[in-house]
């Protein structure tokens, strides 16, 4: 079962646990997070960060031991539901590892440079990931 807003404690120690930035994270940033699992242990999560039509996709991560249980696609295909009931219009994000995996949903690759403002001012994007992500986009 997705639920909403996970705890932020339970989002930075996954995050961490799994190599992915969660410095920037903060309570408002939950709004937009899904997660499966239990509070104190989630098994997987994904956020997003809306700005008007835009938004960017981040923090996907499933635990070790939940992998290949289809909990990332349900994730992401939930936050793509949001995202377009929320009147998004195009999903973004930065992957160093992942990106045949979200070319397989769908996404493809554009250069940083064509980042709408409000996703270039994000700090994932501005400082967390570095240059040599792949950027990528998918239109809902």
């Amino acid at each position: 079962m997705i639920r909403d807003r996970p705890p932020q404690s339970s989002v930075v120690a996954l995050l961490e646990a799994e190599g992915l930035p969660a410095s920037d994270l903060t309570e408002a940033h939950l709004q937009h997070f899904f997660f499966t699992g239990t509070d104190g242990a989630p098994s997987a999560l994904v956020g997003l960060e809306i700005y008007g039509r835009d938004a960017p996709l981040r923090s996907l991560v499933v635990s070790a031991v939940a992998r290949t249980q289809g909990l990332g696609s349900a994730l992401v295909l939930h936050a793509e539901q949001y995202a377009a009931a929320h009147r998004v219009r195009a999903v973004y994000l930065l992957t160093t590892t992942a990106e045949s995996y979200f070319a397989r949903r769908g996404y493809r690759r554009i250069d940083r440079c064509e980042a709408p403002q409000a996703i270039k001012s994000t700090g994932e994007f501005a400082s967390l990931c570095p240059a040599s992500s792949a950027f990528m986009i998918k239109r809902l």
